[in-house]
């Protein structure tokens, strides 16, 4: 978590609209430190997505956080680090704080769409193959078939894997009491007690302030 990111963040935040922060090098643990920050200073994380070129980079959407606890914590925070914009003078990060947002984070990145991007490219390998093979005739059903085969194996491999690390993210969001609700497009999220969704639809439909 650089200075200068940090610095970045809370100079847009000042605006008191919704903000994107972008971490390059796609570090869910960056993004959660800044989130963190964030929420010391009246914002909270509301939704994260794969950008940039090739999709290497995260992109964060923090919003306003309304609620009266929100507000005081930033005020106290505020009073208590009057010098936090230079990137340096912050508050402590609070180690389980930043695993549940790393939890969130990553759940939101492979969540239940994740596992049914596999299943539809399961499905879409399988044509191809089945195509490919019948315009190839002869040995080209053996290759065909190997290489389905090769490929169903990955995708089986990363179908259990994701599964499991969503397994592992819900479980721990949820003996946080975090709630489990679906959104709009039937995309499964978890939220803290008495949090809300932003928005309608697409969070991130909208341009934001970016940094």
């Amino acid at each position: 978590m650089s200075k200068r990111r940090t610095q970045g963040m809370l100079r847009l935040m000042a605006s008191g609209e919704p903000v994107e922060v972008t971490s390059p090098m796609a570090s869910v643990k960056t993004l959660a430190r800044l989130a963190f920050i964030a929420q010391q200073f009246g914002y909270e994380y509301a939704d994260v997505r794969t950008g940039g070129y090739n999709n290497s980079s995260l992109v964060m959407l923090i919003v306003p956080d309304p609620s009266p606890q929100a507000r005081a914590r930033a005020a106290q925070n505020w009073a208590q680090y009057p010098n936090a914009g230079d990137g340096v003078s912050l508050p402590p990060l609070v180690p389980d704080a930043v695993e549940l947002l790393k939890a969130r984070i990553n759940f939101d990145l492979t969540g239940r769409s994740a596992e049914k991007r596999m299943l539809y490219g399961a499905i879409g390998t399988t044509v191809g193959a089945v195509v490919v093979a019948l315009r190839s005739g002869g040995d080209g059903l053996l290759w065909g078939g190997l290489f389905w085969a090769l490929l169903m194996g990955i995708l089986a491999v990363g179908f259990v894997v994701t599964r499991r690390r969503n397994a592992t993210f819900a479980a721990r969001l949820q003996a946080a009491g975090f709630v489990q609700v679906t959104d709009e497009t039937g995309r499964l999220r978890y939220l803290p007690p008495g949090g809300q969704l932003p928005g309608h639809g697409n969070p991130f439909a909208q341009q934001q302030p970016q940094y």
